[in-house]
């Protein structure tokens, strides 16, 4: 194989100050902004910026940015929707405003910062990480702990054994704002032990818009060096498949019934173009490319907004990797191999909305498409546990898709405020042609690799799997302000969601029923399996779908939920909100063909939410928060269903009898606003969880192949502390001339410690394999006192800029920084744990440069940016560390420098 080359006072009241009774993320589920009185001005978000009213295209300055609004859609009816007086205190901020803790990025916020996605763009809010394929870890708690939510209503996973979205499939051109929210309230779900991330699309504009743009980028480790594709089909830069992976109705009927697909029926399937990997020694450069328009008109007493835009990206990579399966505590290894893999992602996505006010009530429709596809291909060099030579080679396509469809109604009637919203979503996954074959190496005269395709000496395997889920949402929200001296609002609400999905994943192993010669054993895959020797040899595909858990599931998870709370400023500067929700939901996994069991998890729940904030000073408050929250198991963990994750190369199998976890949650926070724009905040938090999920990874099928399980630990806690500082640097008095008359500089940084400890005793918890329900002690399993899968102990992110507060000009160096976090539970190998696999996100280094051109007036302009991403260079690494120092690299690879160039045009 041959190695690729590598916010201070802004209303200026002294005594009293208007600030919003409710922020949006307690408001309404349409677009919500903060509503100024008549001759103040509109205080800015969380980064010192908002949303552009021009649209999504339009672009700001530092300056404009902070006389907006930031649009945040969320559930919760948004009382009268006026500001109320806080008696004596100054309250000028967003994140100020809210009785909860939460942190906004807005649009300018998530430009700044030059990501590409929603998921990037979160990893640089505080106490945030990804991890894996766009899955957002809030204080270290795993991806089940939080949820995320699309305008205020729930979204399905298009991943095949998850409820939880990646966020890396929304592209951050369709986002007005991402509202992170880390202290529970009623109004939202229950799932809520780390935090919920709340998205917002763009709305209806005030102003007609119109901007196009691209842009190319350039991966060192990838982009014009060595790399392997195949062919595939005509469609594939596009992410649509042209009819090659068509599933044949044969093999659905064979994958259902288990029988065999006879060779009359395996001369049908397509061949050369899912199986031929061909050396690429030119990889193509990444390019993208977007547009959107918007406009807006009056029709009678009825102002009316549409919006439209889409885009297209296509990236590569290829990754070059060490990966290790230990198979004893000495660390032994089941199989050492280096693996090779390009990955070529294409993904279209597409937004459609329509808005209306109508006096004070409001309407929103919005319908958004995202289509992600990932083509890969891998090859590998492999020395099994015997010292044996191998060689694999993978094909996969892997298709993912979401459309939603929601609908908005605001409603405001004096002191009422009534919210209605409904949604339907659906994803799909789709990954036909799955291919894997393994060759061995035989000496003597033949002296070369060999497949006999009788899994002694060779292996011909082929995957087809699909997922759809449909999920349909509403709610009601209503709240009433009270008036009076002292602000009360009363909001009680009620929400319902129904997920319904279906899955199969159908394996089989090609079979010769005739040996093959010695000359059809060292031909290539194609070859192998030409109809000639299909026909010649009586080659057929053995039935492998139920071999490892069901080859079809189906899942359901339905929730009624209902809340009731009170938001009041009880004395001067103190104000309380208390609430309650109580939820039910019934979740169901139920395998279909093949005698594993299933799960049937009912329950209720009293979830309640309390958080106080005192204005002990001008510009400062402390808040203290306590509540209860649940994470239910999600599909993934549950269903006994093969998977294989495309980004780990690793296998995963559910295991249905988990339970519920159950979280307390304690919150106390200082913050101070000591100038526009600028704070500081110190945060310190305590969790309980009762029956946390832990990943657990054992060598599976395959000697490189690592397998992935679940199961419940009797509790464990969590704490820690955050420290975030926001402050700008005006440049115009250091006595450098007209140059920087107009130019400040940031500094935005954030820190945050976590440290959890699981509890494992003699207490029985159920094995993650067998799918048995057997019981062993936890200590089997567990260490007592290691960490919580996922959690990092240290999590730092930092923003160094210069830009101008008269015109769009910005350079900004982005820092951040992960310690070691655990990804799998070591496996259980002769009645002993091996050492967690461990990975090590280490520091990166990013830049990013984005300069304004006028063209003409009304703020048309054309925007350059410049993104060097990764200066650092750091290697993605996981591995173990066995006693003695030794180390085994699980999955360890370089990641190389990527710059990118972009050009986009707002008329």
């Amino acid at each position: 194989m041959k190695k690729p080359l590598a916010l201070g006072s802004l209303l200026l009241l002294t005594s009293t100050l208007v600030a919003p009774a409710a922020l949006a993320q307690t408001g309404s589920a349409g677009a919500q902004t903060t509503s100024p009185p008549a001759g103040s001005v509109v205080a800015p978000d969380a980064g010192g910026s908002t949303t552009p009213d021009s649209g999504p295209g339009a672009t700001t300055t530092a300056q404009d940015a902070a006389q907006q609004e930031v649009e945040i859609s969320g559930p919760g009816a948004s009382g009268d929707g006026e500001d109320i007086v806080v008696i004596g205190r100054n309250i000028p901020n967003v994140i100020r405003n809210t009785a909860q803790v939460v942190s906004v990025l807005s649009t300018e916020d998530i430009a700044r910062t030059g990501e590409g996605d929603i998921a990037g763009a979160l990893s640089r809010v505080t106490g945030l990480s990804v991890v894996g394929n766009g899955f957002v870890f809030v204080r270290g708690l795993g991806d089940r702990y939080s949820s995320s939510l699309l305008n205020g209503s729930p979204l399905p996973s298009p991943e095949p054994l998850r409820r939880v979205v990646p966020l890396d499939i929304f592209p951050t051109n369709v986002i007005a704002s991402s509202l992170v929210q880390k202290s529970f309230s009623a109004n939202y779900p229950g799932e809520f032990g780390g935090g919920v991330i709340n998205l917002t699309t763009r709305a209806a504009p005030k102003e007609s818009f119109l901007q196009f743009g691209g842009s190319v980028g350039f991966d060192t480790v990838t982009t014009a060096e060595l790399g392997y594709t195949y062919d595939g089909g005509s469609h594939d830069w596009l992410g649509y498949d042209s009819g090659e992976r068509s599933i044949p109705d044969f093999i659905r009927e064979a994958g259902r019934t288990g029988a065999i697909v006879t060779p009359d029926q395996v001369v049908q399937l397509t061949n050369a173009e899912t199986s031929l990997v061909f050396e690429n020694r030119n990889i193509p450069a990444n390019f993208s490319g977007e547009l959107s328009a918007g406009t807006s008109f009056d029709l009678g007493t009825a102002r009316i907004g549409v919006i439209t835009g889409g885009g297209l990206s296509n990236t590569w990579r290829t990754r070059d990797a060490i990966q290790q399966v230990p198979l004893d505590a000495q660390g032994g290894l089941a199989g050492d191999a280096r693996s090779v893999a390009t990955d070529h992602r294409a993904l279209v996505n597409g937004l459609f909305g329509v808005g209306a006010e109508v006096g004070r009530h409001r309407f929103r429709w919005t319908n958004l498409y995202v289509h992600d596809t990932l083509k890969q291909a891998i090859m590998s060099d492999i020395e099994d546990q015997n010292n044996q030579p191998l060689f694999q080679q993978n094909t996969n396509w892997f298709e993912r898709q979401l459309f939603t469809t929601q609908g908005v109604a605001e409603l405001k009637f004096d002191r009422l405020s009534v919210d209605l919203r409904g949604a339907y979503a659906n994803t799909q996954r789709n990954s036909p042609y799955e291919r894997t074959f393994v060759y061995f190496f035989e000496g003597g005269l033949i002296n070369d690799y060999v497949n006999n395709l009788t899994g002694q000496q060779g292996v011909a395997q082929i995957a087809f799997s699909e997922l759809n889920e449909d999920l349909w949402s509403g709610g009601v929200d209503l709240a009433y302000d009270f008036g009076g001296d002292r602000p009360l609002t009363l909001q009680a609400g009620y929400a319902y969601s129904d997920a319904d999905r279906t899955s199969f994943r159908y394996q089989f192993r090609y079979q010769a029923g005739t040996p093959l010669n010695d000359a059809q054993k060292q031909q290539r895959p194609d070859f192998l399996l030409s109809d000639l020797n299909v026909q010649l040899n009586n080659i057929f595909l053995q039935n492998e779908s139920n071999v490892q858990g069901a080859a079809a599931y189906t899942a359901s998870l339905r929730t009624h939920a209902g809340y009731a709370q009170v938001e009041a400023e009880v004395a001067d500067g103190l104000r309380a909100q208390v609430g309650v929700r109580y939820e039910d939901a019934e979740q169901r996994v139920l395998p279909v063909g093949a005698n594993v069991a299933g799960t049937n998890l009912t329950n209720g729940y009293w979830l309640p939410a309390s958080t106080i904030t005192w204005n002990f000073a001008r510009d400062m408050q402390l808040r203290l928060h306590a509540s209860k929250t649940i994470a239910r198991p999600q599909f993934r963990e549950l269903a006994p269903q093969l998977y294989l994750d495309f980004e780990s190369n690793r296998q995963f199998v559910g295991n249905p009898f988990l339970t519920d976890s159950e979280l307390w949650n304690l919150e106390a926070r200082y913050e101070w606003f000591f100038a526009r724009d600028q704070r500081i905040t110190l945060a310190g938090f305590y969790k309980r969880i009762d029956n946390p999920i832990e990943a657990f990874g054992s060598p599976g099928a395959g000697s490189s192949a690592l397998l992935t399980s679940f199961s419940n630990a009797p509790s464990a806690r969590l704490y820690g502390g955050e420290l975030e500082l926001q402050k700008y640097f005006p440049l115009d008095g250091l006595g450098l001339g007209d140059l920087f008359a107009t130019k400040r500089a940031l500094l935005i940084a954030n820190y945050t410690y976590t440290k959890s400890e699981l509890n494992a005793q003699d207490q029985p918890v159920v094995s993650p394999f067998g799918g048995t329900g057997a019981t062993l002690p936890a200590r089997f399993l567990f260490q007592d006192g290691a960490s919580l899968v996922g959690q990092s102990d240290h999590i730092v992110n930092a923003q160094f800029g210069l830009e101008d507060t008269e015109m769009l000009s910005q350079v900004t160096l982005l820092v951040n920084y992960a310690s070691d976090r655990v990804t799998n539970r070591g496996a259980i190998v002769d009645g002993g744990r091996l050492p967690d696999i461990r990975e090590r996100p280490g520091v990166r280094f990013d830049v990013v440069w984005r300069q304004g051109i006028p063209i003409g007036g009304d703020d048309k302009q054309v925007e350059l940016k410049f993104e060097a991403r990764n200066l650092s260079k750091t290697r993605y690494q996981e591995f173990q560390i066995f006693d003695g120092g030794l180390r085994r690299e699980i999955n360890t690879y370089d990641l190389g420098r990527i710059f990118t160039f972009g050009v986009s045009v707002g008329l």
